[in-house]
C-alpha cells in the first residue's frame, strides 16, 4: 500500500511584490522628506520676516550687517558684483533655465524638466509678488538705505532657485562638482547684493528660504522615480507586474 507525501506550502510573497512594497514605501518617505523641508522652510521664512522686521533689536542689527558689508565696496568689487547679478537678468535667467530644461529633457527625465521650467519662474515671481505685501521700513546705519518693498529678495530667490535646479538635473557622477559650484553661486550672489547694498541680509536669507520651499514642493510631486536610470525603471515595473500577476 503506497503512501503520498504531504506537502506543507505556505504563502510567501512573491520577490517582485516585495520590492515594488519597498519601492512605494520609499516613494512615500522621499516625499514626506522633502515636504517635512518645504514646511521647515515656510516656518524659517515667517521667523526671518517677523524677527528682522518687528523685532527692534534684530532690526537694527540686520542694518548693522548690511553696513558692514557695505564696507567691502570698491571699484573694483562693485564691477565683478554688477557683473555678477546682471547674469540673472531676465534674459539671461531664461536661457539658463533653457539649458536646464533641454538638459533635463537630454537624459530622458520629461517631468523633471516640467518642474524645472515651472519653478524657474514661479520662484523669482512669487518673490515679486510678496515684496508689496510685506513692505516694511528699514533702519539706516550708513548713507544707503534699502526701500520697504524688499523682502524677500528676487535676486537670491533665482539664484538659488537655479542652483537647487541644478543640482537636480546633473548626472548622478556630476553632483559634487555641481553642488560645489552652485552654492558657490548663491553665495556670491548674495554677497554681491549686500555689497551693492541692493538688499537686506534678511532679505537674502527670504530668498534662498523660498526658493529651497518652492523646489521642496517641486521634488515632493515628482517622487523619486524620475531620478532613477531607465534600466531601473523599466526593472521596476515589471517586478510590479510580475508581483501582481503572482499575486
Amino acid at each position: 500500500m503506497s503512501s503520498t507525501p504531504i506537502t506543507l506550502t505556505h504563502d510567501v510573497p512573491h520577490g517582485g511584490a516585495a520590492r515594488s512594497a519597498r519601492t512605494r514605501g520609499g516613494v512615500r518617505n522621499d516625499r514626506t522628506r522633502a515636504l517635512l523641508v518645504a514646511a521647515l522652510c515656510a516656518v524659517g521664512m515667517a521667523l526671518t520676516w517677523t524677527l528682522a522686521e518687528l523685532v527692534p533689536a534684530v532690526h537694527w542689527r540686520d542694518a548693522v550687517l548690511l553696513y558692514d558689508f557695505g564696507r567691502l565696496s570698491r571699484p573694483g568689487v562693485d564691477t565683478l558684483a554688477n557683473h555678477l547679478l546682471h547674469l540673472l537678468e531676465p534674459g539671461l535667467y531664461t536661457v539658463w533655465a533653457a539649458l536646464l530644461v533641454a538638459t533635463a529633457l537630454l537624459r530622458r527625465r520629461p517631468r523633471l524638466a516640467f518642474a524645472v521650467a515651472v519653478v524657474l519662474p514661479a520662484a523669482p515671481g512669487i518673490a515679486e509678488l510678496m515684496k508689496p505685501l510685506l513692505a516694511h521700513p528699514h533702519a539706516s546705519v550708513g548713507a544707503e538705505l534699502v526701500g520697504p518693498a524688499s523682502w524677500p529678495s528676487g535676486h537670491a530667490t533665482a539664484a538659488m532657485t537655479l542652483a537647487l535646479c541644478a543640482l537636480l538635473v546633473a548626472p548622478h557622477r556630476l553632483r559634487p562638482l555641481v553642488a560645489a559650484l552652485a552654492c558657490g553661486f548663491a553665495v556670491a550672489v548674495a554677497c554681491a547684493l549686500l555689497i551693492l547694498a541692493w538688499h537686506m541680509p534678511s532679505d537674502v536669507v527670504g530668498g534662498f528660504l523660498l526658493a529651497t520651499l518652492c523646489v521642496s514642493l517641486a521634488v515632493a510631486a515628482l517622487g523619486p522615480a524620475w531620478d532613477r536610470p531607465r534600466s531601473l525603471r523599466i526593472r521596476g515595473s515589471h517586478s510590479a507586474e510580475r508581483g501582481q500577476t503572482a499575486g
